[in-house]
């Protein structure tokens, strides 16, 4: 329905979507002027950076698309009108996600792809059907991680209904630490991005092993490959926190 909705318009549509595409360059061109004065920033030339940028910003652009609506939870709690989607004989979540729909977000997955294609082209890395399949799994795995974390900020809101930023913290806030090296942030942080919110490995860990660096925390090997099985481990645990918080909702005022 939104989508058919948003398509009645169509030059409505380009436009919000040629804006949220414009928006997210913004982010890049920062970057672009940084490199400007400089030629690496925690040991990563442009293009490297432009790695880890371009699947993070594909990540959360696909995540976003698809669940971006799961901060509205708090705010249906407080009016009440969470009580309509019980009723429903359609899945919570998926009703929460569907909700208002957006799909001029489409502009921030393409810019994220366009940044990566870009670093995938000027990169120093011998590309392989291997290494460009990792690259791949990367990216979707990527999306599934914020995926568990906007579904478990969303659960978060059944106890704490105005806590979106919080969500927000972890999701816009962690994508725009992954876009930089981990060796120019604190190794506390690096850890609990690693061990405590693993985002970790919707980027630093699969790209310094793309690009054959040594990982600040000396991880063994292995763990460049888990992205996949992280995103599954988190997405349940996701699901499962909303399972909770839904049997524990007494609708308004609870």
């Amino acid at each position: 329905m939104w989508v058919r909705s948003t398509m009645a318009y169509r030059a409505s549509f380009l436009m919000t979507t040629a804006g949220n595409f414009a928006a997210s360059v913004l982010d890049f061109v920062a970057i672009m002027i940084m490199f400007s004065h400089i030629d690496r920033l925690g040991g990563f030339t442009l293009p490297e950076i432009a790695l880890l940028y371009g699947a993070t910003s594909t990540s959360l652009g696909l995540a976003d698309l698809a669940l971006g609506n799961m901060d509205r939870v708090g705010r249906r709690v407080r009016d009440g009108t969470f009580d309509i989607l019980l009723v429903r004989p359609a899945p919570v979540v998926a009703q929460v996600a569907a909700d208002r729909f957006a799909l001029r977000r489409l502009g921030r997955v393409g810019q994220g792809l366009l940044v990566l294609g870009w670093g995938v082209a000027r990169a120093d890395v011998a590309w392989t059907p291997a290494k460009a399949l990792f690259t791949a799994v990367t990216v979707i795995a990527g999306a599934g991680i914020f995926a568990a974390v906007f579904i478990a900020g969303a659960a978060f809101q059944f106890w704490a209904a105005d806590a979106s930023e919080v969500q927000n913290s972890f999701t816009y806030g962690g994508s725009t630490m992954l876009q930089y090296p981990p060796a120019v942030f604190a190794r506390e942080l690096v850890r609990g991005a690693t061990f405590v919110v693993p985002l970790a490995f919707v980027n630093w860990i699969p790209v310094l092993r793309l690009l054959g660096r040594d990982d600040p925390l000396g991880l063994p090997g292995w763990v460049d490959f888990c992205g996949p099985g992280v995103a599954l481990a988190m997405l349940t645990v996701a699901g499962l926190l909303w399972r909770v918080g839904l049997r524990n909702y007494r609708s308004t005022g609870s």
